[in-house]
């Protein structure tokens, strides 16, 4: 059974995949210094709490474990937050993660998956955008990520890591289990905050922009669902581990959604209305990002499994209900082809 360190491993998506290793097959190993993440979200393997800035901690993690390769999500992710505090985010997604290659270098693993982000290329030129799109990042969260797989590369040139950047789109929904689901602190992600709102949980969602130049005014934003995020990362783990080149895919579903489709779409799969405020636009959001994931799809063999906004919104909603030890079914059958169904959620107080 290969050991795979998975720095991160206690957030929203280093936990869905810390499950999908452990279903496959692997011994996941996680390190996370819970800042934003939680330990109970760990529910396979060992947890180490700890910063992948801690050279010394890393050199006993690689001298006590034969880890075969990292997967790393341990980068701060909010746009708006980087505008205003852009040293935070050079120090830990850029410093941080050079001192973890380097330690990797030095005891020899060189199987690295990287959790990028479509934030890369900033504002699109064209749509769906492919991996040849100019990269031209906006925020200090996109430049960083940026700034990594350059790196990367130079690492792959100089000292043979190999690596596997993944470029997010917009990932969403939760374990279909509701074992596991988006628990941010303070919660950032529109689909969770659209779905808190339709469910009482805040008194609204705010609607960033309508003055964007989308046929409704609001930004659009390609959705992909938490397990099929999950799925890619396992592929490329494999082809790495097979003796794959290193490269960079996007993972998206090539379809894009406004903000006011997503309120929509959760009105319908809760029966409820959300209540919206709306507001200014956030600096360093670009008004439209789709993705072409064909690369992904060709050369890992990657299919999405939940591709349907309704699927990914349901299975949302049914871990916000989990999390309030409601039944996870009282929400909508969303099933593809199938009427919804919402059960017990109209009886819901």
């Amino acid at each position: 059974m290969q050991t795979i360190l998975v720095v991160g491993g206690a957030g929203y998506i280093g936990s869905h995949m810390v499950k999908t290793l452990a279903q496959a097959g692997y011994l996941p190993l996680t390190l996370d210094n819970l800042s934003t993440g939680f330990a109970d979200a760990v529910s396979r393997g060992e947890l180490i709490i700890g910063s992948m800035a801690d050279r010394e901690l890393l050199n006993l993690l690689f001298r006590r474990h034969k880890i075969a390769a990292v997967m790393h999500f341990a980068a701060y992710s909010q746009v708006g937050e980087s505008m205003r505090e852009p040293g935070k985010y050079y120090r830990n997604n850029v410093a941080a993660t050079q001192v973890l290659l380097d330690a990797m270098v030095d005891h020899g693993v060189r199987h690295l998956v990287f959790s990028s982000t479509a934030a890369v290329y900033g504002n699109p030129l064209y749509t769906p955008i492919d991996e040849s799109h100019a990269k031209a990042p906006i925020n200090p969260y996109g430049r960083s990520k940026w700034m990594v797989e350059q790196i990367l590369a130079d690492y792959d040139a100089a000292r043979g890591l190999r690596s596997i950047a993944l470029r997010y789109f917009n990932a969403a929904g939760a374990d279909p289990d509701s074992m596991l689901g988006e628990r941010h602190a303070p919660e950032t992600h529109l689909i969770p905050l659209v779905l808190q709102a339709g469910l009482g949980k805040r008194d609204a969602i705010t609607v960033f922009g309508s003055d964007y130049d989308t046929a409704d005014g609001t930004c659009i934003r390609d959705y992909i669902h938490i397990e099929d995020l999950c799925s890619a990362h396992l592929l490329a783990l494999q082809a790495l581990l097979g003796g794959a080149a290193s490269n960079a895919y996007n993972l998206g579903n090539g379809e894009g959604f406004s903000v006011n489709e997503v309120i929509r779409i959760a009105e319908r799969v809760l029966q409820r209305p959300v209540p919206i405020i709306r507001g200014e636009r956030r600096k360093g959001d670009p008004a439209v990002l789709v993705a072409n994931a064909r690369r992904a799809r060709d050369e890992l063999g990657w299919t999405p499994r939940y591709p349907e906004l309704d699927r990914i919104i349901g299975h949302a909603a049914a871990w916000e209900n989990a999390r309030d030890g409601l039944p996870a079914d009282s929400v909508c059958n969303v099933s593809p082809g199938a009427a919804l169904d919402c059960g017990r959620m109209n009886s819901r107080p």
